[in-house]
């Protein structure tokens, strides 16, 4: 099975995040700022920074110069926090950089954090699994519907509600899509199965390497399936029930029988051990005689 990674878009989706915090109806001015008067946002979603990554980012910078401006908000300390760009930040120091290009914009609390999820949703390098909590957790802090949650990120709506079900599905299928050992697709077709099958069928599609097709062949084999029930059981006729009564007190209670509907059908008679067979032999023995 292909390893899926990322559902980004590479540096369109990092200007398509940009562009929704530089059009919000907020003051913004662009300005040199010393790299060391900026801090990081303490409740950005992204805690790990690849060290590869940012060393080639860094080196791009050192040669280069940045691309696309930081934005951050002014605090009252004089100091300035990330609003969005704090791995372009944490490379330009790397790069020995004294100043840095930023956007500097008037938020609240609630904007800083939104436009801080917003910029975190759009990163390449997300699965399906972390842009889902991205999104709901945008939905959850700040009190956003889905409608607006679709405009701010530049998705369909029903592409984000594809992403929300995922919070929803069994701890299997998360870690598989965490892991990147499954796509959205494969979710998808595993979301149309029982939910109490869906935890060994996650894993067998997983152990097998199962394509999205491959699933969602298997999905219709297992929705498809109609195993016996109690229900047909208990339809006997009323002679089946006379057998196993006389057969319980020699035989033990473990019996069932099975029938299909052209009538034929078999006794079962289960048992525990060695022994207790020995034990039912012996009783077969002491009745012939």
């Amino acid at each position: 099975m292909k390893k899926h990674t990322g559902l980004g878009r590479g540096l369109g989706a990092i200007l398509e995040a940009e562009n929704y915090i530089e059009n919000l109806p907020a003051v913004s001015r662009m300005e040199e700022l010393e790299v060391e008067s900026i801090i990081p946002n303490p409740k950005q979603p992204r805690t790990i920074f690849d060290d590869d990554a940012l060393e080639e980012l860094a080196d791009s910078i050192a040669t280069l110069g940045l691309i696309q401006p930081i934005t951050v908000r002014r605090e009252d300390d004089g100091k300035y926090i990330i609003i969005s760009g704090e791995r372009r930040w944490r490379a330009s120091r790397l790069a020995g950089r004294k100043t840095i290009a930023a956007y500097i914009r008037e938020a609240d609390d609630k904007e800083l954090h939104e436009m801080a999820l917003v910029e975190n949703i759009q990163r390449q390098d997300l699965n399906a699994m972390e842009i889902a909590i991205s999104l709901q957790r945008l939905i959850d802090e700040c009190g956003v519907t889905q409608e607006m949650v679709a405009q701010r990120v530049g998705k369909k709506r029903s592409t984000v509600a594809n992403y929300l079900r995922l919070v929803q599905m069994c701890p299997e299928v998360q870690a598989a899509l965490k892991e990147n050992q499954i796509s959205m697709g494969h979710a998808k077709a595993i979301a149309g199965a029982p939910e109490e099958a869906q935890p060994a069928l996650v894993r067998k599609v997983v152990k097998k390497e199962l394509s999205v097709r491959a699933t969602e062949a298997l999905v219709k084999k297992i929705s498809e399936a109609k195993p016996a029930t109690a229900e047909q059981e208990e339809e006997f006729p009323e002679i089946y029930t006379r057998v196993v009564e006389r057969l319980s007190p020699l035989m033990g209670e473990n019996i069932k029988i099975k029938r299909s509907a052209d009538g034929s059908g078999k006794i079962i008679i289960g048992f525990s051990s060695d022994k207790e067979i020995a034990s039912l032999v012996e009783r077969l023995e002491r009745l012939g005689k």
